[in-house]
């Protein structure tokens, strides 16, 4: 297995945000790339990456691999990757090589481990609304609503797009008329969901220009930040009234 990216930041700030959810996963790669896909420790949010091949320049693979990797380690190693250095994942036995070429050649030997547990397949879910927002401007509203309560509400109706955050003393609120933001919905939909878990999810606005909300009533909800050399999705489950 020889994979190699020209631009590694892709994989460099995508591994930065997903070691905030989960330590340790089990990566596969197939003909078709490289995938993750894990639950957090509190069994509260999934995690799904694909990275296609094309996002490669050199793509290598005899047959299915599965690398358990320890976010944590492989997060610092590439944040040793400049900017302007290529990037090489090799594995050989028990170990994954990460080889840094730029001005001068480097290599590091990271240990494979083994994560315990299935993997973690993204549920087909049907939901009822869809909401299509400029991902900075979810940052924004995220960040806000994070500042006076500890989760928010989505509203949703054909024309309308509410996030609304109430604590004990204060609370915020943001409205998008169906002009401002994609929505696809027939019915009103309304859930609540943790903002601790918002906030590390909005992360991914500096990787992608839109998010799309996926949501029904008291539903989990799904983030989907896509471009055309990754596919990054969380998926959260909602948050009780009484919580």
């Amino acid at each position: 297995m020889l994979l190699k990216l020209d631009t590694p930041k892709i994989l460099t700030d995508i591994v930065s945000l997903i070691s905030e959810l989960v330590l340790e996963v089990n990566a596969k790669i197939t003909k078709d790339g490289f995938y993750i896909s894990a639950v957090d420790p509190a069994n509260v949010a999934l995690v799904s990456l694909k990275i296609p091949t094309k996002t490669f320049s050199k793509f290598e693979v005899d047959k299915e691999e599965v690398l358990g990797l320890n976010l944590e380690d492989f997060k610092q190693v590439l944040r040793r990757v400049p900017i302007s250095a290529s990037l090489s994942l090799e594995r050989e036995d028990n170990s994954l090589k990460v080889h840094i070429e730029d001005k001068a050649k480097r290599t590091f030997r990271l240990a494979l481990i083994n994560v315990e547990g299935e993997e973690k397949k993204v549920s087909n879910f049907n939901f009822d609304s869809l909401v299509g927002i400029d991902s900075l401007n979810f940052l924004d509203i995220v960040n806000d609503a994070a500042i006076v309560a500890d989760s928010c509400s989505f509203n949703v109706d054909p024309n309308t797009f509410v996030i609304e955050a109430k604590g004990t003393l204060h609370s915020s609120k943001t409205e998008f008329s169906s002009d401002e933001v994609k929505i696809q919905t027939e019915k009103v939909s309304k859930a609540k969901y943790s903002l601790d878990y918002l906030v590390k999810f909005a992360k991914a606005s500096k990787l992608a220009d839109r998010v799309n909300v996926l949501y029904s009533n008291e539903y989990p909800a799904r983030f989907e930040f896509k471009t055309d050399n990754f596919e990054l999705s969380f998926i959260l489950a909602p948050r009780g009234e009484e919580d």
